[in-house]
């Protein structure tokens, strides 16, 4: 969710305040005062682990990690804490608002980006909603770190070739693969090119951080550029595919331009830093 979704520049200063991840101390300078930078740490074992194992798993666009990678990653992710990239459950963003009214816009941060992979977060303000939309020819691990969020997602009955007439204006089929809660602690979430719900929305609850492994991530040059759906209840055609009683597992997408107020404005990431291997 990061090319088409991802405003850059905007409000920055602002979200990283909001947001609490990072604490500045603001001291007057001293002519006879050297400022010197503490060495780099190594960073929590489970992001670094996480880094290391992306680099083997993802192999380029056109490539879906094996059966044994995705386990792998899930095992990762799943035992991965908010404290392992800076968070805690304790910054003032994931408190309640005690009846003041919050910013729901979303803001997101990169932690590692190549050809190959990206490891990004996403903060949600209570309300805050990243649309339906969907991710070409990728694979994407996401792990809800903190909060309470609502998923929804879905996949393609038919496929379509790039050569297709179908116009994106059109209603096309897809299966609902995921409509309900989730609440942090829980299990990573996985999605494919065409299954495990390609086509998905978040609707925050409570104030919530989500971690996104995305392989490949987006790219508008290399065709990976994302679309934004609206979902029709089943019975909004008159086309008739599916029986009936299960009209409530099938919707109709509409593709869309990407709503008004959904952009993403992205912020620096000043959690634990990865090592990178040389």
């Amino acid at each position: 969710m990061e090319a088409g979704l991802v405003e850059r520049g905007r409000d920055v200063v602002g979200h990283v305040t909001r947001v609490g991840y990072v604490k500045k101390i603001i001291t007057k300078r001293r002519r006879t005062r050297r400022i010197v930078r503490p060495p780099q740490v190594a960073p929590p074992m489970a992001l670094q682990e996480l880094f290391v194992s992306c680099l083997d798993v993802f192999k380029g666009p056109g490539t879906v990690p094996s059966p044994q990678d995705v386990q792998k990653l899930c095992h990762i992710l799943d035992n991965m804490k908010p404290e392992d990239v800076g968070l805690s459950a304790e910054l003032q963003f994931f408190k309640p608002s005690n009846g003041v009214k919050s910013d729901p816009r979303v803001t997101s941060t990169t932690i590692y980006k190549c050809d190959n992979f990206s490891l990004c977060m996403f903060f949600l303000p209570a309300t805050g909603v990243i649309p339906l939309h969907n991710h070409p020819g990728m694979t994407v691990f996401s792990k809800l770190l903190l909060g309470t969020m609502h998923i929804k997602s879905y996949d393609w009955v038919d496929s379509v070739d790039s050569d297709s007439s179908v116009q994106s204006s059109q209603l096309r089929l897809a299966k609902l693969k995921a409509d309900r809660v989730f609440t942090a602690p829980c299990d990573t979430s996985v999605l494919y090119p065409t299954t495990g719900g390609n086509i998905h929305a978040f609707t925050a609850i409570t104030p919530c951080a989500v971690l996104d492994v995305l392989g490949p991530p987006y790219s508008n040059e290399d065709g990976r550029d994302c679309s934004f759906y609206k979902d029709h209840p089943y019975a909004a055609s008159r086309e008739a595919t599916v029986k009936m009683e299960e009209a409530d597992c099938y919707g109709w997408l509409e593709e869309i331009e990407m709503p008004e107020n959904s952009e993403i404005d992205e912020i620096e990431y000043l959690g634990p830093r990865i090592i990178e291997h040389r």
